[in-house]
């Protein structure tokens, strides 16, 4: 083992010890004791934090975790998981870059994909002016966490003007035998007037232990950008995810992000948008599906903080066995964001007595001239419209998933991408078998 951490609890605060030295960790010396300073100020969250009271986080980290970023994964394990096939690939296995496996080789005029520690060491003016400026380490201990103990990562710069053609896919792989956690990083940087479409998914690939992945990207998206953002979260049965997204928007640009959590044992996903100026627009799609005793937790904050600005969010979930959602949603509109347009829904279909979900919408708004909703529905499935079904000659089984189908359909075609629609769709079906 590279490095090994243990983990106990003093005055209800979870404490990481190191018994190695050697950590080969990213970035300033200066940075990364700031962070872990905060972090030990902020603890591990318990059910006494307001914004983790319903997931035990502390529960998942709770043991002794190996640190290693070793390479286990072989080409033939990950080729199945490039499933656009027409795209630039990126490969980050256990945190860190790995340029062999990733196709970024023949990039057009104006991207720039490398690793962190390579955009580091180039000096590059992007990197230095963006790099750990907009997740805030005083505001969540995982930002803190990840900043404090990332090893590499992903940079991903596309200059002004500049339309990219070609989805750039993220393939976070996890693969241990052993407890493990990592810290995997990204930087997207989109210029003025350039357009991109970027896919991050999240895999553990045979994986006979628990492995914690505490994901952390940062994406800054430029005057008049127009960038869609899709994260596919498949973790199965022995992957827990704290996967925290921080965007930054600047004036007239247009920011779309889709996410989809189809397993994990654990899934806390953080996602706050911040609008920056004015004339901005913004569009927040989730979809998860919960089985056994899954947990999956979506908080969202979006922060108008000029005028004139729109955004748009839609959740659903279908939660199934003993599993439990959570869908925590904030929208904030400050004093100066005047004429301001924001609406949130959360929409859930509850598939057994056991199944629990947590839903809770909120509107923060310190403006007067604004037109602003939020609104949660929980139910089962409408027994008329499976009587109607039935009726017509469709199974009791086949009449459900067509109902559930159809459910999910609403954020599924909001892909824009048809290769990376019908993959969803298709984890959808054996999702639902």
């Amino acid at each position: 083992m590279e490095t090994v951490i243990k983990t106990r609890t003093i005055k209800d605060k979870l404490i990481f010890e190191f018994e190695n030295s050697k950590l080969f960790l990213f970035g300033s010396t200066q940075l990364r004791d700031n962070a872990m300073e905060s972090f030990y100020k902020q603890g591990i969250p318990t059910r006494k934090h307001e914004e983790y009271k319903y997931t035990r986080v502390d529960l998942m980290l709770k043991g002794e975790f190996d640190f290693s970023t070793n390479k286990n994964c072989s080409d033939a394990q990950i080729e199945p998981l490039k499933f656009l096939k027409d795209a630039y690939v990126v490969v980050i296995e256990n945190g860190v870059f790995v340029e062999g496996s990733s196709n970024v080789e023949n990039l057009p005029k104006g991207l720039t994909i490398c690793s962190l520690v390579d955009a580091e060491k180039s000096n590059s003016p992007v990197f230095e002016k963006h790099y750990a400026q907009y997740a805030d380490v005083k505001t969540d201990p995982f930002i803190a966490l990840n900043t404090a103990m990332t090893k590499d990562g992903a940079f991903i710069h596309i200059a002004k003007n500049e339309i990219i053609e070609k989805p750039i896919h993220v393939i976070h792989i996890s693969t241990t035998s052993v407890n493990t956690i990592i810290h995997p990083r990204n930087l997207i940087v989109i210029d003025e007037n350039a357009q991109a479409k970027i896919i991050e998914s999240f895999e553990t690939v045979s994986a006979t232990a628990k492995t914690v992945s505490n994901a952390l990207t940062e994406i800054v998206v430029g005057k008049d950008a127009i960038v869609d953002h899709y994260k596919i979260q498949d973790e199965k049965e022995l992957g827990y995810l704290v996967n925290t997204t921080q965007v930054i928007q600047q004036r007239q640009s247009v920011f779309s992000t889709h996410t989809f959590t189809l397993s994990g044992s654990l899934v806390r996903n953080n996602l706050t948008v911040v609008l920056d100026d004015e004339h901005i627009e913004s569009h927040l799609n989730g979809l998860y599906l919960t089985v056994g005793n899954q947990v999956v937790d979506n908080h969202t904050v979006v922060d108008h903080r000029k005028p004139n600005c729109n955004s748009n969010e839609l959740y659903k979930g279908i939660i199934e066995g003993k599993s439990t959602a959570t869908f925590n949603g904030k929208i904030f509109v400050r004093k100066d964001a005047q004429k301001t347009n924001a609406f949130q829904s959360n929409k859930n279909i509850l598939l057994s007595l056991a199944g629990t979900i947590n839903t809770k919408p909120q509107l923060e708004i310190y403006a007067d001239d604004v037109k602003c909703s939020h609104g949660s529905t929980t139910g089962k499935l409408d027994e008329a419209k499976i009587f109607y079904l039935r009726a017509r000659g469709i199974g009791l089984v086949n009449a459900k998933k067509l109902l559930m189908h159809a459910f999910a359909s609403e954020v599924v075609n909001t892909i824009k991408i048809e290769a990376l629609r019908e993959y969803v769709e298709e984890k959808i079906s054996k999702t639902f078998e």
